[in-house]
C-alpha cells in the first residue's frame, strides 16, 4: 500500500512542476538582430564625369593626364603655332566649367596658340561642399514589445520632449552649432585649396617640361579667385603674370578676392564686363584695394557684353588678353 501511495505522489508532483510544451508558443519570440545597412557606393564627381565627356570630344593629341598627389586629372594642351613661343598660358576654369568651356575658356585655349602662346587648360575638382555624398538606407526602427508579447504602440511624444526642445533652442546650442559650422567651413576651404593648388602646381610643372620660359595663370570666373589665391599663398617664381576674366569669389572661402590682390607680386590684368552692374561694383572694390598698395602692377580692362553675339564677345575677350600679354603687337 505504501509503495503504491509513493508512486502516485511522485506522478502527481511531476504533473504539477512540468510545463506543457504548448505553453511555449505564448512567449514572445526573440528579437531579430538589427544590422546596420550598407552605405550606398559614392557617386562620381561631376568634374570627373565632365572630363570623361571631354575625352570623347577633344582630339587625343591635345589630351594630357596630369598627376596631383593621389589625383589624376585631365588637361588640354595646345602648343603654340610659332617657332619661337612666347610662353604658356595655364587656364583655370571656374565652378561648373570644364577645360573646354564655350565661354572664355575654350575659345582662349584654341586662339592663344595662333598668337605664339602655348595653352594648357586644366580640370578642377569638385569643392568639398558640392561633392555628392553616399547615403545609407535608413534602418526600420524596432518597436518595443509589451509584457504579453504584443508590439506596443510607439509613443507620439517622448517623455523628455520639453527638455529636448529647451536644450535645442538654448543660446548655448546656437553657439555650439555656429562654431561647428564655422570649423567645418574652414576645414572644407583648406581641403579645397590644397587639392586645387596641387593641380595648378602639376600644370606649372608640365609647362616647364616643355621648355617654357614665361608662364601665365589665367583664371575664369571663380577660377580667377583660385589662381590669385595660389599666387598669394604660394608665390611661385615660375609664374610671371596673372590674368583674371569675369572674376568671382566663391561662396564659403577664407578670403575675398579683393583682399588677396594687394598681396600679389606679379603683374595682374583684371578683365571684367562693364555693363553688368554686379561685376562692375565688384571690380570697383578690387581696384580700390589695389590703390592702397605702392607700385601696384594691377590693371583693369573692361569688356562690353554683347548678348546674342557670342562669337563677337569671345573675339573681344581674346583681343584684350592678347593685347595685355604682348603689348608690342
Amino acid at each position: 500500500m505504501f509503495s503504491l501511495y509513493r508512486t502516485s505522489l511522485v506522478a502527481f508532483c511531476l504533473a504539477v512542476t512540468v510545463v506543457p510544451v504548448g505553453h511555449a508558443a505564448d512567449d514572445p519570440p526573440p528579437a531579430a538582430p538589427v544590422t546596420a545597412p550598407a552605405p550606398r557606393p559614392p557617386l562620381a564627381d561631376r568634374s570627373a564625369d565632365d572630363a570623361q565627356a571631354l575625352e570623347r570630344l577633344v582630339p587625343k593629341e591635345q589630351q594630357r593626364t596630369l598627376q596631383a598627389g593621389s589625383d589624376s586629372f585631365l588637361a588640354l594642351w595646345t602648343p603654340a603655332n610659332d617657332s619661337d613661343p612666347k610662353g604658356a598660358v595655364i587656364i583655370v576654369p571656374g565652378a561648373g566649367e570644364t577645360a573646354d568651356w564655350p565661354n572664355g575658356v575654350g575659345p582662349l585655349r584654341r586662339k592663344l596658340p595662333d598668337s605664339g602662346w602655348h595653352s594648357l587648360s586644366i580640370t578642377l575638382p569638385d569643392l568639398v561642399a558640392e561633392q555628392p555624398q553616399a547615403r545609407a538606407e535608413p534602418a526600420p526602427a524596432a518597436a518595443p514589445a509589451s509584457a504579453d508579447g504584443q508590439t506596443a504602440p510607439a509613443k507620439d511624444t517622448p517623455d523628455d520632449a520639453n527638455a529636448n526642445v529647451a536644450q535645442a533652442t538654448s543660446p548655448e546650442a546656437d553657439t555650439a552649432e555656429s562654431t561647428d559650422a564655422a570649423q567645418a567651413s574652414d576645414h572644407n576651404d583648406k581641403a579645397d585649396a590644397e587639392r586645387i593648388f596641387a593641380r595648378i602646381k602639376a600644370a606649372v610643372s608640365y609647362a616647364q617640361s616643355q621648355n617654357t620660359q614665361t608662364i601665365v595663370l589665367l583664371g575664369h570666373g571663380s577660377g580667377a579667385y583660385w589662381a590669385a589665391r595660389f599666387l598669394s599663398e604660394q608665390q611661385p617664381p615660375e609664374v610671371q603674370k596673372l590674368v583674371m576674366v569675369a572674376a568671382q569669389t566663391p561662396a564659403r572661402v577664407e578670403d575675398n578676392l579683393h583682399s588677396l590682390l594687394p598681396t600679389l607680386k606679379v603683374p595682374t590684368a583684371d578683365i571684367y564686363y562693364a555693363l553688368r552692374s554686379q561685376d562692375k561694383n565688384a571690380a570697383q572694390q578690387r581696384l580700390q584695394a589695389t590703390k592702397r598698395v605702392k607700385d601696384s602692377q594691377y590693371r583693369q580692362l573692361s569688356l562690353i557684353a554683347t548678348p546674342g553675339d557670342s562669337a563677337a564677345q569671345q573675339e573681344q575677350l581674346f583681343r584684350r588678353v592678347k593685347g595685355w600679354l604682348s603689348p608690342q603687337q
